[in-house]
């Protein structure tokens, strides 16, 4: 059973709209060139940096808005994919005789960071996807072809912050912009509040679709204050964000529900 209003409320005491998330406890400025060059299709060993560059600053920019604190490492990447994109708009010279190959592309460097953080991360979260035995309990190898395990199904996929934050971009651009008496009219929503609401909404349900948790008649800072109040839930390991499939609805679970579930998959109840 997940937490309730009550149990919670002491975490987020004195919480208010001006709440921010820490960036950096989510993921990293890698994570977020990794995830443009997935949503673009493109090829990591050919990045057209323009774009690239272009796209990460306006995220950048929507996080902030979101109120989200972007962290040193966020902005270093920043400038370094505007010194990328500098660099090959001047023309390279041509070498002088003797002087060997022409200069390495400026891409290069930054290539070779993703192509290695990738493969850490891969690395990693296989290592943590393995269940204990054979991570840190050793058995006798079974031979026995009918003793041996069934592979698993497939299970759902988990979101990571920027594929939320994307999700939660689109939704935002259907909200229609704030009339003149609903800015004066608007009343404070704290975060505290907010996370009282969804945890009291997956006690009773189980399970949310994301799109629930806003209501395009809400004010565009009520739903921010929403989506905050998500991504601190999410941050406290208190809920999981869930896809049956890439660009399928989005769920919410209480993260407990998910954990405690005997053989099952948090996701395998999804409709």
């Amino acid at each position: 059973m997940p937490p309730t209003a009550d149990s919670s409320s002491s975490l987020f005491e004195g919480s208010s709209s001006a709440y921010s998330v820490k960036l950096d406890t989510f993921e990293g400025p890698l994570d977020l060139l990794l995830h443009l060059i997935r949503k673009n299709e493109l090829d990591i060993y050919d990045i057209p940096i323009a774009l690239i560059t272009k796209q990460y600053l306006e995220y950048l920019s929507f996080l902030k808005e979101l109120n989200l604190e972007v962290a040193g490492d966020f902005l270093v990447m920043a400038s370094t994919l505007l010194q990328i994109k500098s660099r090959m708009l001047l023309p390279n010279p041509e070498p002088e005789e003797g002087e060997g190959e022409q200069e390495e592309d400026p891409r290069a460097e930054l290539v070779r960071r993703l192509l290695d953080y990738q493969r850490y991360k891969e690395a990693g979260q296989h290592l943590g996807e393995r269940e204990l035995l054979g991570r840190e309990v050793f058995a006798r190898r079974i031979t026995d072809p009918d003793l041996l395990p069934v592979a698993p199904e497939e299970g759902p996929l988990e979101l990571d912050l920027f594929e939320l934050a994307e999700a939660f971009r689109s939704l935002l651009a259907r909200v229609p912009t704030a009339r003149v008496h609903e800015v004066i009219g608007f009343e404070s929503v704290s975060i505290a509040d907010a996370i009282n609401e969804i945890l009291s909404l997956l006690q009773e349900r189980e399970m949310l679709a994301f799109d629930e948790l806003f209501s395009l008649d809400d004010s565009r800072e009520r739903l921010i204050v929403n989506f905050l109040a998500l991504l601190e839930l999410c941050r406290l390991k208190m809920s999981k964000v869930l896809q049956n499939s890439d660009c399928g609805i989005i769920y919410i679970y209480p993260a407990v529900a998910i954990e405690t579930a005997d053989g099952v998959r948090g996701g395998d109840t999804l409709p």
